[in-house]
């Protein structure tokens, strides 16, 4: 019979390759490499709130991102409300974005594509300057 032990987890490195071996075929890397997982980008959507972390380059180059108006505050805590829908990309800062009715926040920071959509109202918590670009729909 065979034994079953305990690993030590910290033991084990993540970012080297998991290789198999099948037969007497020479071994084969499994699933994609972590600097490829790293540098997917991911979207999530939170209260009305759609979030991307990290989009891709091409992303922004192809919406013109790079050309929108940039707008920009220092810490603050302020109301808003969205008259028209509005996608934006933070180059510097970090917020905490309280919507009407909800005690809970989403938080962005630079580095995030952001929809906020039409007609929401909100509480914005600068805790970190913003320097973003913006367009309006």
């Amino acid at each position: 019979m065979g034994c079953i032990g305990l690993i030590n987890i910290t033991s084990i490195n993540i970012y080297r390759p998991v290789l198999t071996r099948t037969s007497n075929k020479p071994y084969t890397r499994r699933g994609p490499s972590m600097a490829a997982i790293r540098a997917e980008s991911m979207a999530t959507e939170k209260l009305g709130i759609f979030i991307e972390k990290n989009p891709p380059e091409s992303k922004l180059t192809q919406l013109g991102v790079r050309n929108w108006p940039k707008w920009g505050c220092p810490p603050s805590k302020f109301p808003w409300t969205y008259e028209a829908k509005e996608t934006c990309f933070l180059l510097q800062g970090k917020v905490r974005v309280y919507p009407d009715g909800s005690d809970e926040g989403v938080e962005i920071e630079a580095g995030d594509f952001v929809v906020f959509p039409k007609g929401m109202s909100c509480t914005w918590d600068v805790s970190v300057a913003v320097d973003k670009h913006y367009q309006f729909e």
